[in-house]
C-alpha cells in the first residue's frame, strides 16, 4: 500500500479541486436515497390512505433529486477529469526531470525500451489508478455507507442479513490483493521485456534486413510476446475466478434479503414500502461492491506501475549538476593527475598523467578500447573518476558547476546524433540564440552550406527519427556546425571526421584548425591527418598511457604510435 499512497500524495497539492469533488460525491450520492425512500412513501402511505393528490409533488421531488444528481456527476466528473490531468502532468514532468538528472552509469544499465515502458504505459497505469481510485473508489464507499445507514434505519434485522455475504467479499478482496503482486510484476516486466525487444529491433531494422536476420528476430519477438501472454493469461484467470465468485455472494445477499424480507411481512414486523425500499436499494448497495472489486483489479497493476514509476523517482540524481563554482574566465590548462576510472571491476582507466596548456591541441591515439572517449567523459563530468584528479585551470574540476562546465566545452562524438527536428532547431542547440547569418556561417566552415541549401526547405527541412534523413557525413558535418556555432573555449572531437570522405574531411578539417587555434582542443583520430599536427600526442594502451609526445617523436621512438601509423588504424 505504500507505492498506492504515493500516488495518492499527489492529490494533495490541489487541495480546493478535492474539495470540491469530494463535496459534489457527498451531495450526489445523498440524492441516490430519494426514489427509494419516495417509493416507500408511496406504498406504505400516498396508496393506503387515498393521499392521491400528493403525487405530483412527490413525482416532482423525485425528479429534482435526479437532476440533482446527474448535475453534480456532471460537476464531480469534470473537477475529476481537470484534477487528476494535472495530476497526471506533474508526475510525467517530474518523473521526466528525474531522467534528465540521472547519472550515465543509470543508463548503461537500462533498456532505453524498458524506460519508454514506465514512460509511456507504467504512467496511464498510475493514472487510470488515480482516476478510477478516487473517482469510483470514493462515489463507492460514500454509497455503500448512505445505503447501508437507510438499510439499517429501516429494518436493522433485515440490514444484517443484506450485509451477510460482507465478511466472505472482504475475506476474498484480501486473498486476492495480498497474492497478487507477482502476477501483476510478471505481466510488467514481460510487457517492458517485448518493448525493448521491439524498439531495439526498429532502431536496427537496417542492420536485420542487411544481415537477412527477419526470421531470427521474429522468432525473438514470438518468444517475448508468449512470455507477455502467458502472464497476462495468468493474471486473467485468477480474476476469472475471483469476479464471479464475489458476484455470486452478492447474488446470495439478493436472495437472503428475499426471504428473510417475506417472512418479516408475513410476520406483519415490515411494511410492503419497506419491502420495496430493501429491494430497491440492495441495487445500490451491492453494485458499489462489485466496483470495488474492479477496481482492486485496477490498484494491483497500478501499484506494479508505481514501483517501476517510483524505483526512477528514487533513483539517486547526478550530483551537484547545479551546484559547484563557475569560472569568470577560462584559460585551458587541464591536467590529468594520476586518474583511475572504472565502469565495472576491470580498469578503463588507469593511473593516467597528461597536460594540456592553454590553447594546444591534444591528440589521444590508441587502439580501438583504450580509454580514449572515457578521458573525454570523466572531463565533461559525464562519469566522475575514482581517484585522482582532473584540474581546470588549477581547479578541480568535481568543484565545478556541471552545466556550466559542459556549456563551456564544444563536443562532437564519433555518433552523430540529431534530434527530430528541423536543421535549424538542431543548430540552436550550441547557440540558442543564434541569427540566421551565424547558423548559414558555422554551416559553410563544416562544409555543410551547400548541401544545406539544396535541401527541400533549407534550414527549416525536417531531418527525421535520428537525422534519419540525412548521410552519415552529411548529419557529421551539422553536428560539427552545432559545435562550431557554441565557439567554446575548450573543443573535444571524438572521431569527429570518421564518418566523411577524404575530400570532404580535408575540407572539414581545414575548418576545424581554424576553430581550435587559441583554444584547447582534444582530438581522438585514427587518420594520420587528423592528429599529426597536434602539440602532444598521447598513445593509450588497456586504458594506459604507454607513449606521448609529437609526431616526429613517436615515429622516431618507433614504439605503439609508429606501428598504428603503418596500419589502417592511422590510414591517411
Amino acid at each position: 500500500m505504500k507505492t498506492i499512497f504515493r500516488v495518492f500524495a499527489y492529490v494533495r497539492r490541489y487541495p480546493w479541486m478535492a474539495g470540491a469533488q469530494l463535496a459534489c460525491a457527498v451531495l450526489g450520492t445523498l440524492l441516490v436515497l430519494v426514489f427509494p425512500s419516495l417509493t416507500r412513501e408511496i406504498v406504505d402511505v400516498v396508496i393506503p390512505n387515498g393521499q392521491m393528490d400528493r403525487l405530483p409533488g412527490l413525482i416532482f421531488i423525485g425528479l429534482a433529486a435526479f437532476f440533482g444528481q446527474d448535475l453534480f456527476n456532471s460537476l464531480r466528473i469534470q473537477l475529476n477529469n481537470t484534477f487528476e490531468q494535472k495530476v497526471i502532468f506533474d508526475l510525467r514532468s517530474e518523473l521526466y526531470e528525474r531522467l534528465q538528472r540521472l547519472p550515465l552509469r543509470w543508463f548503461d544499465n537500462r533498456p532505453t525500451g524498458d524506460i519508454m515502458t514506465t514512460v509511456s504505459e507504467d504512467i496511464p497505469a498510475v493514472e487510470r489508478v488515480l482516476i478510477d481510485g478516487i473517482e469510483q473508489g470514493l462515489i463507492a464507499v460514500l454509497q455503500i455507507a448512505v445505503v447501508a445507514f437507510l438499510m439499517f434505519h429501516t429494518n436493522a434485522t433485515l440490514g444484517w442479513v443484506a450485509c451477510a455475504p460482507v465478511p466472505f467479499i472482504m475475506m476474498g478482496a484480501l486473498t486476492y490483493t495480498l497474492t497478487s503482486k507477482d502476477r501483476a510484476r510478471r505481466v510488467r516486466k514481460a510487457s517492458s521485456g517485448m518493448n525493448s525487444l521491439l524498439h531495439d529491433n526498429v532502431a536496427g531494422m537496417r542492420q536485420i534486413k542487411a544481415y537477412a536476420m527477419e526470421q531470427e528476430e521474429h522468432e525473438r519477438f514470438n518468444l517475448a510476446s508468449d512470455a507477455l501472454r502467458r502472464a497476462s493469461l495468468h493474471l486473467m484467470r485468477v480474476w476469472s475466478i475471483y469476479r464471479p465468485s464475489m458476484r455470486f455472494l452478492n447474488n446470495a445477499g439478493y436472495l437472503l434479503v428475499l426471504w428473510f424480507g417475506a417472512t418479516e411481512l408475513f410476520k406483519g414486523t415490515l411494511t410492503k414500502g419497506e419491502f420495496a425500499l430493501f429491494i430497491l436499494v440492495l441495487r445500490y448497495f451491492y453494485e458499489p461492491i462489485e466496483q470495488i472489486h474492479s477496481l482492486n483489479q485496477l490498484f494491483v497493476g497500478g501499484r506494479s506501475a508505481g514501483e517501476r514509476v517510483f524505483d526512477i523517482l528514487d533513483s539517486e540524481e547526478e550530483a551537484d549538476v547545479d551546484a559547484g563554482r563557475k569560472l569568470e574566465e577560462i584559460k585551458g590548462h587541464i591536467v590529468y593527475d594520476h586518474v583511475h576510472f572504472s565502469y565495472g571491476k576491470v580498469p578503463t582507466v588507469n593511473d593516467v598523467s597528461l597536460e594540456a596548456l592553454p590553447g594546444q591541441t591534444i591528440a589521444l591515439v590508441g587502439p580501438t578500447g583504450a580509454g580514449k572517449s572515457t578521458l573525454i567523459n570523466l572531463l565533461t563530468r559525464f562519469y566522475e573518476y575514482d581517484r585522482g584528479q582532473i584540474l581546470l585551470d588549477g581547479n578541480p574540476v568535481h568543484e565545478l558547476n556541471k552545466c556550466w562546465l559542459r556549456r563551456s566545452i564544444g563536443y562532437v562524438t564519433q555518433e552523430s546524433f540529431l534530434f527530430n527536428g528541423t536543421v535549424r532547431e538542431n543548430l540552436r542547440i550550441g547557440k540558442r540564440t543564434a541569427t540566421d547569418d551565424e547558423l548559414w556561417s558555422a554551416l559553410e566552415s563544416a562544409n555543410a552550406k551547400h548541401f544545406v541549401e539544396a535541401l527541400p526547405d533549407g534550414l527549416d527541412t525536417k531531418v527525421g527519427e535520428r537525422g534519419i534523413k540525412l548521410s552519415v557525413g552529411e548529419k557529421q558535418r551539422v553536428s560539427i556546425a552545432r559545435a562550431l556555432l557554441r565557439n567554446p573555449p575548450i573543443l573535444l572531437l571524438d572521431e569527429a571526421t570518421a564518418s566523411v570522405d577524404t575530400e570532404t574531411e580535408r575540407q572539414i578539417q581545414q575548418a576545424l584548425d581554424a576553430l581550435m587555434k587559441n583554444r584547447t582542443s582534444f582530438v581522438i583520430a585514427h587518420r594520420l591527418s587528423t592528429v599529426r599536427n597536434a602539440d602532444r600526442i598521447y598513445v593509450l594502451e588497456k586504458g594506459v598511457v604507454v607513449e606521448n609526445g609529437t609526431h616526429e617523436e613517436l615515429i622516431a621512438h618507433n614504439g605503439l604510435y609508429a606501428g598504428l601509423c603503418r596500419t589502417s588504424l592511422m590510414a591517411e
